[in-house]
């Protein structure tokens, strides 16, 4: 038996990285996993690494359209979600003087409105005793160079869960941040610049961790599963680092 057996799950931003991981974790622990992203190649690519738990809906969680599509598509198909995982996000580089409009607009509607309204649409589908996870950073702890932007965006987020927390209590619904700190992912790598290249900056993200080195998405996706499982029905409006101690130690 898994963890999670026969509850419903959506995670968003699912097409790779750590969220693919998390809806991979999850389909084996034995939930019917919902994946969204705004490519459908890849999207479909995702869905078919997951396996037969998994459901895949094009969506672009900033678009409220979109979202709206998605959530008539559980509805209907599923009738309930047990466990929300707010997971899409963005981030690009840009010291202050360099950060543009459409970099803020595109970074904080993805990260902060597409959290939002994501668990916002969902609500009406969560029974009681649900599980929420928002996908923070220890970039809201920390002051990173050119990730100004990006960590703005990530403290709304560890925001919003507290707060949430506080509003969905009396459900019994839980709400949590999982913060994660340099994950070996794709979305990672492509920080690099092409000066300095990819291996560059992962040698230098793996010397600021006291563990030495970077984090596995799968490690993500364990903390995730904790989170949206029995296991920590007494823990809710906390943060979860997943970081190797970088902002613990």
């Amino acid at each position: 038996m898994g963890q999670l057996d026969d509850m419903i799950a959506l995670v968003t931003g699912s097409s790779t990285g750590i969220g693919l991981a998390i809806a991979r974790r999850f389909a084996t622990e034995g939930a019917t996993v919902y994946l969204t992203g705004r490519h459908k190649t890849g999207l479909d690519a995702a869905a078919q690494a997951v396996g037969e738990r998994a459901i895949g809906v094009q969506s672009d969680v900033s678009n409220l359209d979109d979202l709206d599509r998605l959530f008539a598509t559980i509805k209907e198909r599923s009738g309930r979600l047990d466990v929300v995982v707010a997971n899409a996000g963005v981030a690009e580089l840009a010291r202050l003087g360099e950060i543009t409009e459409e970099q803020y607009d595109n970074t904080f509607g993805i990260n902060v409105k597409g959290t939002i309204f994501t668990v916002q649409k969902a609500l009406p589908l969560l029974p009681d005793r649900a599980s929420v996870i928002v996908l923070s950073s220890t970039n809201a702890s920390m002051g990173v160079e050119a990730m100004s932007v990006y960590s703005a965006t990530k403290a709304a987020d560890r925001n919003l869960a507290r707060t949430w927390a506080a509003e969905l209590a009396g459900r019994g619904i839980r709400v949590n941040a999982l913060s994660p700190g340099p994950i070996e992912t794709p979305g990672i790598r492509g920080l690099g610049s092409p000066a300095k290249g990819e291996q560059q900056l992962a040698d230098g993200l793996a010397a600021m961790i006291p563990l030495g080195r970077m984090g596995r998405a799968d490690e993500v996706a364990a903390a995730a599963v904790f989170l949206a499982s029995d296991q920590s029905s007494f823990t809710t409006g906390a943060e979860l680092f997943v970081d190797g101690g970088l902002v613990q130690i």
